[in-house]
């Protein structure tokens, strides 16, 4: 019973029964599911081994009990770990002006809008940009500037900012 046909057979005839078992243990039957098809991916890894085994189901049932259990520890130090950390402070959401400047960045081209953003906020220089991409130090520029304008034009500032004018 070594050949892939034979695994087949072998899954066909006893996932339904892991599942169940691994369901009933945990209670969640997506978890047991998502145990038991691990199981299954990992005695297909070693089916030219487990085929000979007295009970390769009793197998799989075993590593699916023991990814269960694994997947319960972690969730219990996870909401030990968040209850020692106590209750997440408020995070303010987003202000109009930076959801409009993150609108207008997707509505630039990604070559423009990739040069814009390493420039203004991370602070690169021109010829870093130009080394990072691999564009010309003039394809920057130029990128740049059409960038500016472009956002000028989405955000409804038809003048530039001196402010943003000045780091090119």
């Amino acid at each position: 019973m070594t050949r892939p046909d034979d695994f087949d057979a072998f899954y066909t005839a006893t996932a339904r029964r892991v599942v169940q078992y691994v369901y009933a243990v945990c209670g969640d039957l997506a978890e047991a599911q998502d145990v038991v098809q691990e199981a299954y991916a990992r005695a297909w890894q070693r089916w030219s081994t487990l085929a000979d085994y007295d009970d390769p189901e009793g197998w799989v049932r075993t590593v699916a009990w023991r990814l269960s259990m694994n997947r319960w520890r972690s969730a219990r130090r996870w909401l030990g770990a968040r209850a020692r950390l106590g209750h997440p402070q408020d995070v303010p959401g987003p202000t109009p002006d930076r959801v409009a400047l993150v609108d207008a960045l997707r509505r630039i081209p990604e070559p423009q809008r990739r040069v814009v953003v390493s420039h203004y906020l991370y602070d690169m220089p021109v010829a870093e940009i130009a080394d990072s991409t691999g564009m010309p130090v003039g394809t920057v520029k130029v990128y740049l500037a059409r960038a500016r304008t472009a956002l000028a034009a989405l955000l409804g500032n038809e003048t530039e900012d001196a402010d943003v004018s000045s780091h090119s």
